[in-house]
């Protein structure tokens, strides 16, 4: 048997299977409910405060505990899904999806509440499986179109889940927009069930367990200080104490990856001028894009007595981002076929600057809805098509049997960039405040845009400087799986 044909054998044998037919959706499918599910506690935090009588910060911990949770399962998982007990993960992971959703919905204490986003939150790190899914069971360019896809919905899903949770919320209660979650999931276990095959064999799926812990606690603290803004302004000499021990942490844990066998991330992989650009450019611009997001939804809901802004509800403020999903959507399907024509550094140096145009559209013309919803779409465009170009840079040089571990830890990146985004808005905005009012002057969006701008100046700038470097023979359109193989043997 030829080295081709023992690469297409297993991609044959999982097309033949019952419900194969089915597998491209439900990746896709998947993919969307988790992020979808992750960001309903952004439109209900407010009804969250109301409900189990809480402050607004301890309301907006039912967002922050999912992404906490996503981002220190995922490289987990992502180990977990290189190995022969790929579908066994990604079913229990489902499973614990759907228990958490479960006790969202169910008239229990707050901390119960938070207990069911965490799990929620878990997840996340279903993405990078659906990815290493695709790319061990498609035909070479089917999968590549699919993988872009699965990271640019894993991206929009925000915009899909944050209208429907909030209609449902003014129509039925916080209840009844938990239930939406406890359905999808249900629904995307299932399909998982009914679709998924299991790994190709021959692969290892033990965890380097000191490594994960000590990933896990650098995470953590991380996250927890880019979202803890009053710790710093209230608790300087707090922060800068967690802020050592989670770099030492992030220190233990890279030499711990550097010396196992078995690590959640080849960290050597990682160094390669590629996978370190592209997770570079990521979370670069991941800063920029959550930082626009955040900003326009905001202004939007800013109430006409601050001098500006439009005031609007939460659920029509959700509508806000539905040509940021639609326009993401597009981006994504049509960027695997601009691949064809066009490098992946080069398309993401592209789709950085539309992201950077989105920007200059806020910080210049913002003075009717319109406008809001041009910037919303050219936002969604440009991290449409960014997303569906990180795989396929990070792949070219990665194994198939490392592309679960791989995008994992683009996740990471992605989330730690998302989280710093969000944080940079509201200290520009902090600061744009003045003392005794309740909202920032309309000139401290102005700032924060012109600080995205930079981001997004410095991501096109590093991808631009990674697609001099990259030569013809590490994309994946022209470079067989074999011989990527071969390179890391």
């Amino acid at each position: 048997m030829t080295a081709a044909q023992a690469h297409d054998q297993p991609v044959s044998t999982a097309l033949a299977r019952p419900g194969a037919r089915l597998l491209v959706p439900a990746l896709v499918f998947v993919a969307l409910v988790v992020a979808a599910v992750a960001s309903l506690g952004t439109p209900l935090i407010t009804s969250v405060a109301t409900t189990f009588h809480v402050s607004l910060d301890s309301a907006q911990w039912t967002l922050t505990i999912a992404l906490l949770s996503g981002a220190v399962a995922t490289p987990v998982l992502g180990r977990l899904g290189a190995g022969p007990h790929r579908r066994a993960t990604i079913l229990v992971t489902l499973a614990i999806v759907v228990a958490g959703s479960a006790l969202t919905v169910l008239p229990l204490p707050f901390a119960w509440l938070l207990v069911g986003r965490a799990a929620q939150g878990v997840g996340l790190g279903l993405t990078a499986l659906m990815m290493g899914v695709a790319r061990d069971h498609l035909p070479e360019e089917r999968s590549a179109a699919t993988i872009a896809l699965i990271s640019v919905v894993s991206v929009i899903g925000a915009g899909v889940g944050y209208p429907l949770a909030a209609l449902l919320a003014e129509l039925g209660g916080l209840r009844a927009a938990y239930g939406l979650g406890l359905v999808v999931t249900a629904i995307a276990f299932v399909t998982a069930w009914r679709s998924m095959p299991a790994a190709p064999e021959g692969r290892s799926a033990r965890v380097n367990v000191g490594g994960a812990l000590a990933l896990a606690g650098g995470l953590l603290l991380v996250l927890f200080l880019a979202g803890g803004r009053s710790l710093w302004s209230r608790h300087l000499a707090v922060a800068v104490a967690l802020a050592v021990a989670a770099v030492l942490l992030l220190c233990f844990w890279t030499l711990s990856e550097l010396r196992t066998r078995t690590p959640l991330v080849d960290v050597r992989a990682v160094r390669h001028p590629a996978v370190a650009g592209a997770n570079i450019a990521m979370f670069v611009g991941g800063i920029g894009m959550y930082l626009l997001l955040t900003l326009i939804t905001r202004y939007a809901q800013t109430p006409h007595s601050a001098g500006y802004g439009f005031g609007l509800t939460t659920f029509v403020a959700g509508l806000v981002l539905v040509p940021f999903s639609v326009l993401g959507f597009v981006a994504g399907k049509l960027t695997p076929r601009v691949r064809t024509r066009i490098d992946g550094p080069l398309l993401l140096a592209g789709s950085a600057a539309v992201v950077g145009g989105g920007f200059v559209l806020f910080a210049t013309a913002r003075s009717n809805l319109a406008e809001l919803l041009t910037a919303m779409g050219v936002l969604g465009f440009g991290v449409g098509s960014f997303s569906a170009a990180v795989p396929g840079v990070i792949l070219a040089v990665t194994p198939k049997s490392e592309t679960s571990s791989a995008m994992s830890f683009n996740y990471v990146v992605r989330s730690v960039g998302y989280s710093l985004g969000s944080a940079v808005g509201g200290l520009v905005l902090a600061a744009g405040t003045a003392t005794g009012h309740l909202f920032p002057d309309e000139d401290a969006y102005t700032t924060a845009a012109l600080v995205g701008v930079a981001a997004m100046a410095i991501t096109t700038t590093a991808a631009l400087a990674l697609a001099r470097r990259r030569s013809p023979g590490t994309d994946p359109v022209t470079a067989p799986a074999e011989e990527i193989e071969k390179r890391h043997a």
